[in-house]
């Protein structure tokens, strides 16, 4: 076993992980371009993959947080030494916030005029089923009694309230355990691990809660007259399958480069068991919330399904469960497959796509409606936030002051970390 590391050694973002997510995002721009030119539903498109994606964007970064913060609550040893990457999502929840913030700005904003139920209407691109112009007042010829016995949530200054202040606080307490997390590399002792485990706490019991109102605001109330109380749940498993996909990611990318020596099997071996386990748990929240809604068949529930079974969207949504629950159990169940980098590797990249399209499934029916395959925008923006994100991630790593928390009191249990 290496018991030996360069504990002052940097990563320099150089080469070609900078080039491609600069092309990435030259791709993105592109992408959106596209979109607007053609106009007309490629507009709509391009909203949509546009919230998609800065949702996508947040969820990675704030998992990143979380995981973080489980790790110190838990006391957990084994993860000290690469505590430093998800700490690098945190510092990038920021910016990742405002994007979301401005694209759902603009997609309330941006109207065109849609004709339905033999009427026509100016409606935003984004949240059209409540954010409508004369919806929530009587006597309009677009008013609507469900919307409007909503409307004590369901309102632009209360939406933007809820985000800016769950965001905002996230992202707060992301930085407080990072900074932290830094100043005990230079001043020692327990002070600032203390100060982490309290903010960690804090962080926790604040986002239990508050999470799920975050995924009804964000994603649910695209089709505002449809509800579940399982909605926020489901949304967090699969927050966290794809963060924890993609801190695996960073790690093997990281450790090809030269960095993270100290990293063995038995790190990866613990990153694919939560990637295992959150998995079978993303499952269980899908089928409890599928199962229960199939077998009740109320209309109010089971008309949010009911699109997604239509003929357009039907092989998509069984493809869905097949990628993210089967590709995991099939390819994670033994013990020696989750210390394979190369099988790890694969099950995450999957796991990404598949959990893109899980989003996929829960946005563009209440938006785009008819599904008519994939086109440019959601390939060139899905490249463009992957680029964003690679580039910034990456920027916040290599700024680091050190790759590793020196002074962390369980740094000696992680180096030595075995199963």
């Amino acid at each position: 076993m290496k018991t030996h590391n360069n504990f002052d050694e940097r990563f320099e973002f150089t080469g070609n992980a900078k080039t491609i997510s600069l092309v990435g995002i030259v791709l993105g721009v592109i992408g959106i371009a596209f979109g607007f030119i053609l106009g007309g539903d490629h507009i709509q498109r391009v909203y949509s993959n546009l919230l998609l994606m800065g949702y996508f964007f947040v969820c990675v970064c704030i998992a990143g947080v979380f995981f973080s913060a489980y790790n110190y609550v838990a006391q957990a040893g084994w993860s000290a030494s690469l505590i430093r990457i998800p700490q690098a999502f945190a510092k990038v929840l920021p910016i990742a916030s405002v994007i979301l913030i401005l694209i759902i700005t603009a997609g309330l904003l941006h109207t065109h005029t849609v004709e339905e139920h033999g009427k026509k209407e100016v409606v935003p691109y984004l949240y059209a089923h409540w954010a409508a112009h004369g919806i929530t007042i009587p006597g309009s010829e677009n008013f609507d009694a469900i919307i409007y016995g909503k409307k004590g949530f369901l309102n632009i200054p209360f939406f933007y309230a809820v985000l800016i202040v769950l965001l905002g606080t996230y992202s707060f307490l992301g930085i407080k355990m990072a900074k932290f997390s830094e100043a005990e590399d230079t001043e020692g002792g327990m002070a600032n691990y203390d100060k982490i485990f309290k903010y960690a706490c804090i962080f926790l019991t604040i986002f239990g809660f508050t999470f799920p109102i975050f995924a009804f605001g964000v994603i649910m109330s695209l089709e505002a007259h449809w509800f579940s109380t399982m909605f926020g749940w489901y949304n967090l498993a699969a927050m966290h399958v794809s963060g924890l996909a993609v801190i695996t990611l960073v790690i093997i990318y990281l450790q090809k480069r030269g960095n993270f020596s100290w990293l063995n099997e038995n790190h990866l071996h613990d990153m694919g068991k939560l990637i295992f386990g959150f998995s079978i748990f993303w499952t269980y929240v899908w089928f409890a919330q599928f199962f229960l809604t199939w077998y009740a068949n109320m209309p109010e529930e089971s008309v949010y399904f009911y699109k997604r079974w239509e003929p357009e969207y039907k092989w998509w949504f069984w493809l869905n469960i097949v990628i993210n629950f089967v590709t995991p159990v099939l390819a994670l169940m033994s013990r020696d497959a989750k210390r394979l980098r190369n099988r790890l590797t694969w099950v995450c990249i999957i796991l990404i796509a598949g959990h893109w399209l899980d989003y996929y499934l829960m946005i563009m029916p209440g938006t785009v409606g008819e599904h008519r395959g994939f086109f440019i925008e959601e390939v060139f923006i899905f490249a463009g936030f992957a680029g964003l994100f690679i580039y910034a991630v990456l920027s916040k790593i290599a700024k680091a002051p050190s790759l590793v928390p020196k002074k962390h009191p369980f740094l000696q249990e992680s180096l030595h970390h075995h199963r």
